[in-house]
């Protein structure tokens, strides 16, 4: 499945005939859309303008939660479709979606008082149908997290969540998609809305926009979805609608889990806004974020600003004083942008979390919810469009059931194995191949024949797509995994099929992505050094 030669396969049937739905968008939102049509028969094409889950979608805070704070502004609807799909989501796909323990936080000054946390979690957890938190005293809170020893912490509460890898989770769901009989490909763009005499939406011309690439064709579909998120009102405004939407970039900085251990995740108010914070132990790093300040334009990789920098720093220096973290212990950053339904609000935390859909001139556009629901945004997208695609039947799984009998390499622990079926479904077979490359990318938990697997079959069109969203190097490993670049080459660029020059071209590209927006304070120094794979 997406191979090299899938790109120009794909391309040249594109057109031939009508198909049932075009999607366009590939972030969490499309690949759920694209995922249950196909479930049901229906003729499926997905377009993704960059690589699929670039957008918001693979620069999330990496939590599938119900929103705890979302309770504090009333949003209790959003708060019970996303526990119940929490819920769902970890019992369908263990190793992908996992459970979470939360620490919440209560200190001096905070303008919510400790009682209130328990009166919103005894609610958050009787949304979700279970009891699952409990109160902790000082001495309590910080045993089980002693990084906050030295820090003004009054106590708190425990409760759990559930945490994912976001672009692994957008990247399963489709490809089980396209075993559906979906077809989906990346680096495509919806260029032109193609309408009826009436003015109603009928298809797209499509451009490739793949590295080298100069082709365009149009298509026709019963039905258009446009899942574009942050990105949605550009298609409108081709209808002629005002746009509707506010884009809220989420930054985050990422620490060794050295520098910052924690054994799981700590949630406190910001002291400057009270805003609540998280910082999460996820794959053998410690996440910091999030961040919530209004986006300008999308012509350009979202970073963070100093000033979020600062923000973030700040709200550590709460938390965890005695560790002194500083901007040179940051060894990743990333930003999200966050489209949500503008209401006017002043600020911009209080905008609500709720979804949409729109249909103008027969276009569909969802936009706006939480990666948690994508699920269910994606029946109620599919319902708005059964007079063209008729009806879904009852709900079924979210993903496909897990393979049968696998043949183990010895030294993968339970964990670890739990973590790859989570992450490849039914393709893990595939990814641990005869055993070989069952063994950790040095400082990751990732394995290299994620990596060699990723190269060879997922679709992979530029160094970013492998080492940013594929296998998550970028984002774990001090300055985007360069250090490792010469492990990385001798692996990968056999896979894909790159002479010299492209590969050289690539990790220029990759080099100056990663310095631009993914960069910690420090930059990018030095020159990488060579590890043998």
């Amino acid at each position: 499945m997406w191979t090299s030669a899938y790109r120009d396969d794909t391309w040249r049937d594109l057109g031939a005939e009508p198909w049932d739905l075009l999607v366009i968008g590939g972030g969490i939102t499309g690949a759920g859309i694209a995922a249950e049509a196909a479930r049901y028969g229906k003729r499926v094409l997905l377009v993704e303008g960059q690589d699929f889950a670039s957008g918001t979608s693979s620069r999330s805070t990496k939590l599938v939660h119900g929103g705890l704070r979302y309770l504090r502004q009333g949003q209790f609807l959003v708060t019970r479709k996303s526990v119940r799909e929490r819920e769902r989501l970890m019992t369908e796909a263990p190793g992908l979606v996992d459970r979470l323990g939360f620490s919440l936080a209560a200190y001096p000054g905070d303008q919510m008082p400790q009682w209130m946390y328990g009166v919103g979690l005894a609610m958050y957890d009787a949304l979700a149908g279970k009891w699952a938190h409990r109160g902790q005293d000082t001495g309590a809170i910080v045993e089980r997290i002693p990084s906050l020893r030295g820090s003004a912490v009054l106590g708190g509460y425990h409760y759990f969540d559930a945490q994912t890898d976001d672009a692994r989770l957008v990247l399963r769901v489709l490809r089980e998609a396209v075993r559906r009989g979906a077809t989906a490909i990346n680096y495509v763009r919806a260029d032109k809305l193609l309408r009826t005499r009436d003015g109603r939406v009928r298809g797209a011309v499509l451009r490739d926009t793949a590295p080298g690439a100069s082709r365009e064709v149009e298509v026709e579909a019963k039905v258009v979805i446009s899942a574009t998120g942050a990105w949605a009102d550009e298609l409108r405004a081709e209808l002629g609608h005002a746009g509707r939407l506010r884009r809220i970039r989420g930054s985050h900085l990422t620490f060794s889990a050295d520098r910052l251990p924690l054994p799981e995740a700590v949630s406190l108010l910001h002291p400057r806004d009270q805003r609540a914070v998280f910082a999460i132990p996820w794959e053998g790093v410690t996440i910091v974020g999030t961040t919530d300040v209004d986006h300008g334009g999308l012509d350009v990789e979202p970073a963070i600003s100093d000033d979020e920098t600062a923000y973030l720093l700040e709200v550590l220096g709460k938390a965890f004083p005695s560790l002194a973290l500083g901007p040179e212990d940051v060894i990743s950053t990333w930003s999200g942008v966050r489209p949500v339904i503008d209401t006017g609000k002043a600020d911009p935390s209080k905008e609500s979390r709720e979804h949409a859909i729109w249909r103008e001139e027969a276009l569909l556009t969802i936009t706006g919810g939480k990666l948690t629901t994508f699920a269910v945004m994606a029946r109620e997208a599919l319902a708005a469009a059964e007079a063209e695609l008729g009806g879904l039947g009852p709900r079924g799984r979210i993903f496909d059931e897990a393979p049968g009998e696998i043949v183990w390499p010895d030294a993968l622990s339970p964990a670890a194995r739990v973590r790859l079926l989570g992450r490849h479904g039914g393709e893990v077979g595939a990814v641990l191949g005869d055993g070989a490359d069952a063994r950790p990318i040095a400082g990751t938990v990732a394995l290299w024949g994620e990596l060699r697997h990723a190269a060879t079959a997922e679709g992979v069109v530029t160094l970013s797509d492998l080492l940013l969203r594929r296998v998550r190097l970028g984002l774990l490993l001090p300055r985007g995994g360069l250090d490792h670049i010469a492990a990385v080459r001798a692996v990968a660029q056999p896979a894909l099929g790159w002479d010299d020059d492209r590969w050289a071209r690539e990790e220029a590209a990759y080099r100056a992505t990663w310095t631009a927006a993914y960069a910690g304070p420090e930059g990018l120094t030095g020159l990488p050094g060579a590890i043998v794979p």
